[in-house]
């Protein structure tokens, strides 16, 4: 894979059941039973959506031998009616993705920190669905392709669902959701040229300082890892337990590979590409077929609120680490079943970062409190304003509110209270479930952070790096930024990383051709707090 490309182009029983309708054959109307299938050596009868028996699906129907296609072929025309509308809208980011069932046990009982069900004993389990995916490629992309991938995880427990929405890297470019729309513009083709530019992407990041410490992950090897099972997860955000107490902690999420953490070169990706660009998925779906499940630990970092103001960088801050703070083994997950249909699972599989339950609530953080929104005003449009009622989507805990109708609707409303509250039944809040209560201070601003802290984690990363590490981020980085043509935009980028690390800021001026001198100048100039 050339280094310019950056970023171009179980659940078992449980759902297996919340799912049957699909699988099964339709109610019998006397019984309310499945009728009985046919012999598994024998096809079964070809039917319309409908149900109904298709007479002739070799031939369409025509006025004589010769003669056009008639226009009560019902079967011809359904036919091509619905295989013209069977793609639904390509997700804006996370388009190339793929997934499986699987099931995650807590190691111990958590309930000092969360009032949280699935966290509350030791050995419980609880069904769950992973789908991993690249970022800013399209669908159809090669996998291997440098990109952040997402590591988006659903818990279907018994107090409905939690999506814990986060990527293999622990931080992100932007800290505030205003500027996500310019970042994904930035990083998508040309409207004019359909080409992905690094002149485009650089010139928006030489204006986002704090997109230094993800730049520095993503061209690192960490941006091409080898499969999808050596990679680590990250929430990314800084989120909250609640305790039944009302206690609130502060807390960050991650995913260890029990299988261990493989990067890969950039060379190393680009041969595995050319082998096969659907790698990555068919080296997961063959590890679980097999029986070699993989599984992650996942650990949690937690902070006292009264402890967030200790550090000189803002903790809720999504380019940050946590560096120094513990981190506590919750639980594993192991992936152990293939989707049994691609689209209906992987595909309509639709994560939404507000989808918690009573324990867990999302924290202050900017980028975050954005995503709250956007995710799923996302899949209302792409999937439909029933997204949720889906097998993938839907909760195993029973669902009992007050929406109704809209598209593709079968959630089978029987009363006729549809309002609340209602002196003749209907359905109630639950007071124990209501958020944690937090005290504000200040006025309404729109003001940048006042801990921004932008390069410090950049170089303390660099550092980290081995001596072959760094020489694969600088050729990395340098095969895009060497192709910016304004010198200006070329000079700011080198001094972002020159105020990460003086030597990674030199070792990058020279591979791309700007003067050290100039980038040092800039780089005083850079606010550091």
């Amino acid at each position: 894979m050339s280094v310019a490309r950056v970023f171009r182009p179980a659940l078992a029983a449980a759902l297996v059941g919340a799912v049957a309708y699909s699988q099964a054959q339709p109610p019998t109307p006397a019984t309310g039973t499945p009728a009985p299938a046919a012999p598994a050596s024998q096809p079964r009868p070809l039917t319309e959506d409908g149900g109904q028996p298709v007479g002739n699906n070799q031939n369409s129907r025509t006025a004589g031998p010769n003669g056009p296609v008639t226009l009560d072929n019902f079967h011809l025309i359904q036919k091509l009616a619905r295989f013209d509308r069977e793609r639904i809208p390509e997700r804006v980011v996370h388009a190339r993705g793929v997934g499986a069932h699987g099931e995650f046990v807590s190691t111990g009982d958590f309930s000092q920190h969360t009032k949280a069900k699935l966290f509350a004993e030791k050995g419980k389990k609880t069904p769950v669905f992973l789908r991993f995916s690249t970022v800013i490629h399209p669908g159809g992309s090669p996998e291997q392709l440098r990109d952040p991938r997402g590591f988006a995880v659903k818990f279907y427990t018994e107090e409905g669902n939690w999506d814990l929405v986060g990527n293999n890297l622990p931080v992100f470019f932007i800290r505030d959701a205003m500027k996500f729309p310019d970042m994904v513009h930035s990083l998508k083709p040309s409207p004019v040229t359909n080409q992905q530019d690094p002149n485009r992407f650089f010139d928006f990041f030489s204006h986002q300082p704090e997109s230094t410490h993800m730049l520095t992950f993503v061209y690192s090897d960490q941006g091409t890892p080898t499969n999808l099972r050596q990679m680590d997860g990250f929430g990314v955000h800084s989120f909250k337990l609640v305790s039944a107490r009302g206690e609130v902690t502060y807390v960050k999420f991650h995913w260890r590979s029990k299988q261990g953490h493989k990067p890969a070169t950039a060379e190393e990706a680009a041969a595995a590409s050319a082998k096969n660009h659907s790698g990555h998925t068919e080296d997961l779906y063959e590890n679980i077929r097999a029986g070699n499940f993989p599984a992650w630990d996942l650990c949690v970092q937690m902070l006292d609120p009264k402890d967030l103001g200790k550090f000189d960088f803002d903790p809720l801050d999504a380019t940050k680490v946590w560096s120094g703070v513990p981190e506590v083994t919750f639980g594993t997950l192991t992936l152990n079943k293939v989707p049994d249909n691609f689209f209906e699972f992987t595909e309509q599989a639709a994560f939404a970062p507000g989808v918690v339950v009573p324990g867990i609530e999302p924290s202050e953080d900017r980028l975050l409190q954005g995503r709250l929104f956007s995710y799923p005003d996302t899949q209302r449009y792409r999937v439909g304003t029933n997204y949720l009622m889906l097998p993938v989507n839907r909760p195993l805990a029973p669902v009992a509110n007050n929406n109704q109708a809209g598209a593709m609707n079968f959630g089978h409303t029987a009363s006729d209270v549809n309002y609340e509250p209602s002196v003749v039944g209907g359905r109630r809040d639950t007071a124990s479930a209501e958020y944690s209560k937090l005290p504000l201070s200040g006025t309404v601003q729109q003001q940048p952070i006042a801990k921004e802290l932008n390069f410090r984690q950049a170089g303390e990363l660099y550092r980290s790096f081995t001596d072959t590490e760094k020489t694969n981020l600088i050729k990395n980085l340098a095969g895009d930024l060497g192709q910016v043509k304004n010198a200006d935009v070329k000079k700011k980028m080198v001094a972002h990383f020159y105020a990460a690390d003086a030597d990674y800021g030199t070792r990058l001026a020279k591979a791309v051709g700007v003067e050290v001198s100039d980038v040092e100048t800039i780089a005083k100039t850079l606010a550091v707090k």
